[in-house]
């Protein structure tokens, strides 16, 4: 079941577009034309409102609808026959367009709120296979790009337990000496030992391994990136540009409204060129990569630039699951190449 906050974003967002005049009469019809959406909802939403809980999000979702139904880019004032929700159904395969809102079966919308995410993918999704071709992969990817320095990172927190009195002979087992024969268990104790910040000794270990890793992820991505054509195309996946143009609505970081309009690369490449896309390590706290777009926009006459960043981390907590590699955009949407804003 989506979180209540996310059923409040997207199902408010929906129902302000079927022209109800607030969203206390909308919640009271219960509209059978807002698909997916049944009486739990219902009741969760009338009960969260009545509350004042999550007032700022009613607020801007519903403003956000209002917007799109009146908009000449968008329904131009006319009442839709149907919104459908996508809720908590889960798609039968790869699905790129992040829509959570489908509009008389031709608009497409996604609700985002307070995320600067673009993707979240496994390090080799990413860096090696440009985000092309998506498929399960277990591969640790610290061990796979910087092993020394993963190794060194292990003893260091095997010889802090000792170093402490902690228990080593728990449970899990012998330690094995090799960080890449690591059982679950194994890593659970370190997980738990490690929680919160890396002791000093530790540390200073942590930050050779972090830019290690940055390091060589920038390394594989740069190398995949050896031509101008697969550099565009690289932006348009990091920008979640797809083949068939959606609609985005919500709210940044800084609570200010969202709502434009993605191209497709077809529209992209009609109106911009990119002049460079560079991709380098950052070496500040966790394993970090950078990357810059800078792109020639013919109808403003103007030079644009779009920047973002790549925190690979573990995906469970230290030591536990595998890296993953979360994509964020750090220039504000509204300035991005790509993004169209609706009036």
């Amino acid at each position: 079941m989506p979180a209540l906050r996310t059923e409040v974003t997207e199902i408010v967002t929906g129902l302000a577009m079927l022209g109800f005049p607030s969203l206390e009469r909308a919640l009271a019809v219960r509209p059978d034309w807002m698909r997916n959406v049944g009486a739990d909802e219902f009741d969760r939403l009338e009960r969260c409102h009545a509350e004042g809980r999550y007032a700022v999000e009613f607020a801007t979702a519903w403003a956000n609808g209002r917007r799109f139904l009146a908009s000449p880019d968008a329904l131009r004032g006319r009442v839709p026959d149907r919104v459908e929700w996508k809720g908590p159904h889960r798609p039968p395969g790869y699905e790129q367009l992040p829509a959570d809102l489908r509009v008389d079966h031709v608009y497409l919308v996604s609700c985002k709120y307070g995320s600067e995410v673009l993707a979240n993918a496994g390090p080799s999704h990413l860096f090696d296979r440009r985000l092309a071709e998506r498929r399960v992969d277990r591969t640790d990817w610290y061990l796979q790009v910087a092993p020394e320095a993963y190794q060194e990172l292990y003893r260091a927190c095997l010889d802090h337990l000792a170093e402490t009195g902690a228990a080593l002979d728990t449970d899990a087992g012998p330690w094995p000496r090799h960080v890449g024969d690591l059982t679950p268990r194994h890593r659970a104790v370190l997980k738990a030992a490690f929680r919160r910040r890396w002791p000093p000794a530790v540390a200073e270990v942590y930050q050779g391994f972090a830019w290690a890793v940055a390091a060589a992820s920038a390394d594989h991505w740069r190398r995949r990136l050896s031509t101008p054509a697969r550099r565009e195309e690289m932006l348009w996946r990091l920008l979640r540009l797809e083949a068939a143009p959606y609609f985005v609505l919500g709210a940044a970081v800084d609570a200010s409204p969202l709502h434009y309009r993605t191209a497709t690369p077809w529209d992209f490449r009609e109106r911009h060129r990119v002049r460079a896309f560079d991709v380098w390590p950052d070496p500040v706290g966790q394993p970090l990569v950078r990357w810059r777009a800078e792109v020639d926009d013919r109808e403003r006459g103007e030079a644009r630039t779009t920047e973002g960043h790549v925190e690979i981390r573990w995906s469970h907590g230290r030591f536990a699951g595998v890296p993953e590699a979360k994509v964020y955009l750090d220039t504000p949407h509204h300035e991005v190449a790509g993004y169209e804003p609706i009036t």
